[in-house]
């Protein structure tokens, strides 16, 4: 057997990774690593650091089941679908869209992707690397990053105000477009993540308003558009954006849910209007080409599960007990100093905001087990100030939450939750642990 022996100080003849990707983190997963130690050392876990509801015990409905493993009988789930997606299931699209909305979408401006995420790379990717898509703070780190490795530089973003439900501010937003002449794209997320935040028409109107006033595109990530509460806003970006060139992200992976179907697309609307969005469109398409296709069997049974009579019923009912469990943590945390739970509108997630000079460096919990406590020591040394809170609350209650000014790209300190444990007593004992901790660690 030849032995290969690598020395440690081996460089390869010139770098081999693109220096501003170097940087790029995410914190959601990362802060898994470190969770994943310290319940290795017999502590329990409680995983609120991700949006997988299946993971947190959610299961996809019988019906939806039957319908997949009714297709996966079939050998055609098996091929490879057209480079644009399956056409019985994008002219279903198409057709449901513009049942409810003033904006035409066709067939042929609908492109499959593996997954949300795969769509959003590629969107940033194919861009002008001088041309910039400015997105909400916070913002969800998949934007964040891919749009700024495409830039290399900081990503842009305008701000969303917590005293208004995280509705936009539009006076920044305008500002950042004013002084930024490299803003080709704004990006919305409705309902949102990290926050929950459904926009308003009014927030949607002031975003179309700016697009065609300063000829950018809008960016509209729905993913979470079925999961909104009873309080929310029912505008959609199409409803306003008449001829501005749009592009609107959609996928199954949290509807279902079924996040490992990766199965997301683009919705381009309004290509008729500008020859640069129009070849942005086809760039899109002739990459995919080279990709050959989308997984097969998600967008065969899309149709089926969308058209079904029960589909709207499910909808309701998980938006239900999300809104249940977000009324219930903001009432558990609203009385609490220097804190501010935010009540969302949508989605499964919550952000937990720390008022200005309320955390300091000098803050801790008290950690029993010394493993534990080396673990993260090391970590809460460098860490942001939300950032040290979130690696305490692991270390000393299991609850795993992501820090909202590393997590999400954020001027805020705080942290995000999910809305997905389907235990009541769990939750509401998991909101009394999270209250506790931040009145220990506030107070020390």
């Amino acid at each position: 057997m030849i032995k290969c022996a690598v020395k440690s100080n081996h460089l390869m003849r010139r770098n081999i990774s693109e220096f501003h990707t170097q940087k790029l983190t995410y914190k959601i997963r990362e802060v898994v690593a470190v969770a994943t130690q310290i319940g290795a050392l017999g502590r329990d876990i409680i995983w609120e650091n991700i949006g997988d509801p299946v993971k947190k015990g959610e299961s996809p409905p019988d019906w939806i089941k039957e319908i997949v493993q009714e297709a996966a009988g079939r050998d055609e789930s098996y091929a490879y679908s057209p480079t644009k997606g399956v056409l019985e299931t994008r002219q279903y699209l198409a057709a449901r869209h513009n049942k409810s909305s003033p904006a035409l979408l066709t067939a042929d401006n609908i492109l499959f992707f593996n997954g949300l995420g795969d769509a959003i790379s590629n969107l940033y990717r194919h861009l002008d690397p001088e041309a910039r898509v400015i997105g909400p703070d916070p913002s969800y780190p998949s934007h964040a990053a891919a749009e700024a490795s495409h830039a290399a530089a900081a990503p842009l973003m305008y701000r969303l105000d917590p005293s208004t439900g995280w509705q936009i501010d539009l006076v920044d937003l305008e500002e950042k477009l004013e002084e930024n002449k490299d803003i080709v794209g704004i990006l919305v997320v409705s309902p949102g993540n990290p926050t929950g935040g459904v926009l308003s028409r009014a927030s949607l109107e002031g975003v179309a308003d700016l697009a065609r006033r300063y000829d950018c595109f809008i960016v509209s990530d729905e993913i979470y558009d079925g999961l909104r509460f009873s309080t929310a806003e029912t505008t959609r970006v199409t409803d306003v954006s008449e001829a501005v060139p749009t592009v609107v992200m959609r996928g199954l992976s949290k509807e279902v849910p079924w996040p490992g179907a990766r199965c997301g697309w683009l919705e381009f609307y309004n290509t008729n209007t500008d020859l640069e969005f129009e070849g942005f469109r086809k760039r899109l398409v002739d990459t995919k080409m080279h990709e050959v296709c989308a997984t097969t069997l998600p967008q065969l049974v899309l149709p089926k599960i969308l058209s079904d009579s029960r589909w709207e019923d499910h909808l309701h009912e998980r938006s239900r007990a999300y809104e249940k469990r977000a009324d219930e943590l903001v009432e558990a945390l609203s009385d609490l100093d220097g804190v501010t739970p935010v009540r969302p509108d949508g989605a499964y997630y919550v952000s937990i905001l720390f008022e200005d000079g309320v955390l300091s460096d000098s803050q801790s919990l008290p950690i029993a087990d010394p493993e534990i406590q080396a673990i993260i020591q090391p970590l809460v040394a460098q860490a942001t100030p939300d950032e040290r809170f979130v690696y305490f609350l692991l270390a000393a209650e299991g609850i795993c939450v992501v820090p909202l000014s590393t997590g999400f790209h954020s001027r805020f300190q705080g942290f995000r939750m999910t809305l997905l444990e389907p235990d009541e007593a769990i939750f509401k004992d998991m909101c009394r642990r999270i209250k506790s901790a931040i009145e220990a660690y506030l107070g020390s």
